[in-house]
């Protein structure tokens, strides 16, 4: 028995026309929102707060920031802006940053330690492996 593999999940469907179902409603909330500015207040005024109000309007239902949408974008700069932050900075010292590479290299040289092979200690390498294969 075959099956149809579903492809391209992550392309949202499209539901009412050309717009996906959060697109239509940003656009239906921005549309409403302009209704109600124009119903209830004067009209210039209604078009200074209407223009921000439909440009945040479309920026949702269309507008993307690296490759996110415009809403993830807006909760990642709230929340960057809520939340609690910490500064360091350590101020060195062009000579000491140089004594502190040194002291590193230096410190990484000691801790590599090659062990010298001589010949007695080969043979006595080569001796004790042969022990242990013919005890096994």
């Amino acid at each position: 028995m075959r099956f149809q593999v579903p492809q391209f999940i992550d392309v949202e469907s499209k539901i009412i026309g050309p717009f996906t179902l959060k697109q239509f409603f940003y656009l239906a909330g921005g549309a409403g929102l302009l209704f109600l500015l124009k119903t209830f207040l004067p009209l210039f005024l209604a078009i200074i707060l209407g223009i921000p109000v439909g440009a945040l309007a479309f920026a949702l239902a269309f507008y993307k920031v690296n490759n996110q949408s415009f809403i993830l974008f807006l909760q990642n700069v709230f929340r960057h802006i809520t939340s609690k932050k910490l500064y360091l900075w350590k101020k060195v010292e062009p000579e000491k940053q140089k004594e502190l590479k040194e002291n590193k290299k230096q410190q990484l040289a000691s801790q590599i330690s090659v062990p010298k092979l001589t010949q007695s200690r080969l043979s006595d390498l080569a001796w004790s492996l042969d022990i242990k294969e013919k005890a096994k």
